[in-house]
């Protein structure tokens, strides 16, 4: 009767691993109050998020904690992204906040999340799409705009860095509701030139002032374009879709403006040491070919080169005389044998040779003659079969068997009485 009860643990254990099972609670996103938070000396964060009408108890653990830009504290309005499980010892469900952000950027953060998880998925991010930034540039094009400190430490670095190359603005608004489509068009427009790398960018800001670089008409306009791109927006620690969609990400437009071009005396030192190492090719070239040279020339053979046929003559001769001992010794041996073979019996006699075999063969069917049956039977003999099978005793037979006797001239039946 007992069988059906289950204990407290077992039905934990059970809720835990539905809850753990389902996708819908695997990724959470909930905004709420802060309220009993406390930090842990291990760097760990407990606390409750609430709202008007429920409560629940959230932890992030330290390795969590690293990504946050601001210090948590009680009655603080948040957006926190975790998983929900049950924590056994007390059968209490919970969050297990992986990140957590301030009310207010909270919403532009989960659209940035989104956005980010489903070109990834379509592969927009991947390596083996990503176009190399060419060494050596002629034109570079910078999609930003024409005012401000981005286009001006662009132009700045790229004159003092490599000076031979030609710098083209596609000036375009880089924030507001205008500005996605405002630098789609101008990355179009960057594609009628001739350029080696196109810059597209801004300065810092706000994750607002930032998020055109977040449309997804803006990264798939990057995606596509044939010209490799390299993103610059924002500071070093910021980080926008277009950075993931680039062919190379800049930490600042200054950044990428040191990545597009080469620093011309590191390309003159390059050439120097280019120079300098081809000078010493040549030269080693040239020296192992007038050692190989003067190597050949002092040969025996280029001193005497009537020898080479001199050699060539004594061997011709070697094998002249091989030749003709060979064939000397051949046909004397050849010859041996045909006189041998016109001296033998068979050649001299045939005939008596085959009054041999004549006889032989006479002698062989006497023997033949003398072992025949037939002969036995005209010396009186008879051969009695029974069934077809010769019969060679009496012991074989019974009364009224059916036998057959086999005489010289003729065969009778006969049965036994």
């Amino acid at each position: 009767m007992n069988d059906k009860y289950i204990t407290v643990t077992q039905l934990t254990r059970y809720i835990k691993y539905k809850i753990d099972n389902d996708t819908n609670l695997n990724e959470v996103f909930l905004k709420g109050e802060i309220s009993n938070f406390k930090a842990h000396s291990r760097g760990h964060l407990y606390f409750t998020l609430k709202d008007e009408g429920s409560r629940i108890n959230a932890i992030m653990f330290a390795s969590s904690t690293k990504n946050l830009k601001f210090v948590p504290q009680d009655g603080m309005k948040v957006l926190v992204t975790g998983k929900i499980s049950v924590f056994e010892a007390n059968g209490a469900y919970q969050i297990y906040v992986n990140d957590m952000l301030e009310d207010g950027v909270g919403n532009l953060y989960i659209a940035y999340e989104q956005l980010k998880k489903k070109l990834e998925s379509e592969g927009l991010f991947r390596e083996d799409h990503k176009k190399k930034i060419p060494k050596i540039p002629t034109n570079i094009g910078v999609v930003t705009a024409p005012t401000g400190a981005a286009i001006k430490d662009i132009i700045s670095t790229i004159e003092r860095r490599w000076p031979l190359a030609n710098v083209y603005l596609f000036p375009s608004l880089v924030q507001g509701e205008d500005a996605k489509e405002d630098i789609v068009r101008q990355i179009k427009r960057a594609q009628e030139f001739q350029l080696d790398t196109l810059i597209v960018g801004r300065g810092g800001g706000s994750i607002e002032d930032l998020w055109p670089f977040n449309e997804e008409i803006v990264a798939r306009a990057i995606y596509e374009c044939p010209i490799p791109v390299i993103s610059a927006v924002g500071h070093e620690v910021d980080f926008t879709i277009a950075d993931f969609v680039a062919d190379l990400r800049a930490p600042t437009p200054t950044g990428a403006a040191e990545m597009a071009v080469p620093q011309i005396s590191d390309v003159i030192k390059y050439l120097n040491q280019v120079n300098i190492r081809l000078n010493n090719t040549i030269t080693n070239k040239v020296t192992n070919y007038r050692r190989k040279l003067n190597d050949i020339y002092s040969r025996n053979i280029f001193k005497n080169p009537i020898s080479i046929y001199q050699s060539k003559e004594m061997l011709f001769d070697s094998i002249i005389e091989r030749l003709k001992f060979s064939l000397t010794n051949l046909t004397n041996i050849k010859e041996k044998e045909l006189i041998k073979l016109m001296n033998s019996y068979v050649l001299k006699n045939p005939y008596q040779l085959l009054d041999k075999k004549s006889n032989k063969y006479l002698q062989l069917i006497s023997k033949l003659e003398t072992l025949s049956p037939l002969l036995t039977l005209k010396r009186g003999y008879a051969i009695t079969k029974k069934d077809g099978k010769v019969i060679s005793s009496s012991k074989d037979l019974k009364k009224k068997d059916k036998l057959s006797i086999e005489f010289s001239d003729g065969n009778i039946d006969a049965e036994v009485i």
